[in-house]
This record gives structure tokens, C-alpha cells and sequence, in this order.
């Protein structure tokens, strides 16, 4: 076991799951919260090694280790994320008997369909991310947001000079992250930088993420209608990016950008905002959380690229005013977003469960 995997307990009393390959949102939150976790359990993490280096349990052998308590309890708790997480722990749970009660946190801010409104049912507590989403399971335990880590997601030495580390041409930068395809608004974003950067001489925007083999083709007719609009070296492909580097351009950035057509939570504008970036932001996901109209930036419709154009104008007509809504916004995210308020609204939750 290498050296970030040695915080993990080798008797755990809570098991946190991330058993999905690929690295999303989901991934990002269990990544930082595991570290602050184990040095309030005795922790176990089950699934695909994490980015922070800490290696997981197979399913297997979480199974095998839950077949009896851990020392000092009467069950493990198991925290898991996905409908697949969620099969597994009810088998553990009531198939194989195991002593183990199961805690699962729901971001959707919608109706789930039948079979994965059969299996939060079957949870022993429920997490929702925020009010919408828990008013969409009605067995929730508690509310608690997604936090970010302030250390990591710090602001730059100085934001009005930390473009220039980019390497990029232009004066300050206009971030969008996450994905590339459709749901994620990369065509809202890349018509509104067509309309909004001739306009703003100064911005480069960017572009971050992968696309997937499907949405290949979208990607192509992206790059090619900034081409045919001669902004080829302003609106910039930075493609998938190390996870160690994200926070470095969240630094750079003078205003990110988050425009999905839908979103159950969308961690990167607060992220953003804790590197102090002003936010304009759609009205979906927990969007409306940070970002506050005329404070820490603006917002529009889903799928308003015109609207969106507006509003990044809006905010950067005045570069000052966008430095201030950018501190505006990491002190809301300090205040009311911070990762160690999470790990104690989720500690909250589990401590209620061993108490009962």
C-alpha cells in the first residue's frame, strides 16, 4: 500500500464506493474527501485508484471485510453514489447478510425513474446535495452540498497577471470546463464567444475537457464555426487536462463560464469561484447557489447563447467590477461551500446512523 492509501483504516467502520472507471464530478468529490474523511473515521475506500494516489478495495474484498463488525460497532456504514454502487450494497446488505447499514447521496433535481427510486428506498439514510434534489427523494436524510477543497482551489498571487503564465495570447482568459458535448452547452458557450469576443479584445476564451468518440463529430463542427468566424486562435481546445492542473487555470481565468443544458450539482463554478473568478452561470444544477446577479456575476436561461453572450459582456465591460465579484464569489464559497463543511454535514449523517 503506497503512502496516501496508508490514511485508510484496515478495519474500517465506513466503506466509501467509487467503483465507475472513468473520472466525473462524482469521482472529483470522493477524491477530496476522502483524505479529511480518514481523519475522522476509520476509513476504507472500494473502487478505481484515485488521482490523489489512494488505492481502493475491489469489491470483493469490501464484501469479505464487512462479513463481520469492525471493532467498537454494531455494522460498517457503506457510502455509495450510483444506481450500481446502490445493486451491490443491497445484495451485500439483505442477500449475503452483512452487517452493514448503506448511506447514499442523490444530486438529480429530478424524478428518478422507478427502479432507482426502488433502490434509494432501500437506504438506510439519504444524502441530497441541495433542497431540489432532496425534494425528489423523500426518504433524505439530511441536505448537504458539495464542498471545495480552499487550499487547493486557491486564487492566483495576483489575478490580473496570472493569464500571462498561460502562455495564450490576450489579456485575461474566459474558462469553460467539464465535458464537451451537448448537455455541457459547448455550442452556447463557443456561439456566445463568436458574438461576445469581438467585443472584448483583450479575452481569449477556453475550452477544457475531453469529448468522447461519439461527440467527435460535434467537436469537429465546433472547431470548424470558430474557424469560418476567424477566432481559431481565441476560442482554444485545451483537450483533457491533468487533474493536477485544473486549478491552475481556474487561476487564469478571469471568468468561467458554466452553461450546461442540465446539471444535478456542477462543481467546476465553484471551483472556480473559490480561485476567485467572476461566474456566469445557467439556471440549472446548483448554479444559483454562487452565483448571485450583480455580486459574483450573472445568469441565463439553458441553451441562451445570445442571453449568455450579454451577460459575459456585461461582467467584463469593467474589468474591476469583474475582480470584485470574482472575491465576492470565494468568499461565499469559504463562507457557505468549503469541503470541510461537507465532510461534516456527511459526518453528521453517519454519526446519526451509529447512534440510533
Amino acid at each position: 500500500m503506497n503512502s496516501a492509501s496508508s490514511v485508510l483504516s484496515p478495519d474500517p467502520e465506513v466503506i466509501v464506493f467509487n467503483l465507475k472507471e472513468r473520472y466525473t464530478g462524482v469521482s472529483a468529490t470522493i477524491n477530496a474527501l476522502v483524505p479529511l474523511q480518514a481523519q475522522q473515521w476509520r476509513l476504507g475506500f472500494c473502487g478505481t485508484r484515485m488521482s490523489n494516489g489512494i488505492d481502493g478495495m475491489s469489491l470483493r474484498e469490501a464484501i469479505k471485510i464487512s462479513r463481520k463488525p469492525p471493532e467498537g460497532r454494531a455494522f460498517r456504514i457503506w457510502h455509495v453514489r450510483r444506481d450500481p454502487e446502490m445493486m451491490a450494497a443491497i445484495f451485500a446488505r439483505d442477500v449475503l447478510r452483512l452487517p452493514i447499514k448503506l448511506v447514499f447521496t442523490s444530486a438529480a433535481k429530478h424524478l428518478h425513474s422507478a427502479f432507482p427510486r426502488w433502490l434509494i428506498s432501500k437506504m438506510d439514510a439519504v444524502i441530497s446535495t441541495t433542497q431540489e434534489a432532496a425534494s425528489f427523494v423523500p426518504n433524505t436524510t439530511a441536505v448537504v452540498p458539495h464542498g471545495i477543497d480552499l487550499s487547493r482551489f486557491s486564487p492566483p498571487a495576483d489575478k490580473r497577471t496570472a493569464w500571462k503564465d498561460s502562455g495564450l495570447p490576450g489579456e485575461y482568459g474566459i474558462g469553460v470546463f467539464g465535458r464537451i458535448r451537448p448537455t455541457k452547452g459547448t455550442d452556447v458557450f463557443v456561439d456566445a464567444m463568436i458574438a461576445a469576443l469581438p467585443q472584448l479584445p483583450g479575452a481569449t476564451a477556453v475550452i477544457t475537457g475531453m469529448a468522447l468518440p461519439k461527440h467527435k463529430a460535434y467537436q469537429d463542427a465546433l472547431i470548424a464555426k470558430i474557424a469560418a468566424a476567424g477566432l481559431s486562435d481565441r476560442i482554444i481546445f485545451l483537450g483533457q487536462l491533468p487533474t493536477s492542473d485544473i486549478h491552475l487555470w481556474y487561476q487564469r481565468c478571469l471568468l468561467c463560464v458554466a452553461c450546461p443544458r442540465y446539471e444535478p450539482f456542477g462543481l467546476t463554478p465553484f471551483e472556480a469561484a473559490s480561485a476567485e473568478c467572476a461566474l456566469v452561470c445557467s439556471r440549472t444544477g446548483a448554479f444559483d447557489l454562487i452565483t448571485v446577479p450583480g455580486l459574483t456575476g450573472e445568469m441565463v436561461e439553458p441553451g441562451d447563447a445570445p442571453g449568455l453572450a450579454q451577460a459575459v459582456l456585461k461582467v467584463l465591460r469593467d474589468q474591476d467590477q469583474a475582480l470584485a465579484m470574482g472575491r465576492a464569489a470565494r468568499e461565499r464559497v469559504i463562507a457557505q461551500f468549503s469541503l470541510a463543511k461537507e465532510a461534516q454535514g456527511i459526518a453528521d449523517v453517519y454519526t446519526q446512523l451509529f447512534t440510533r
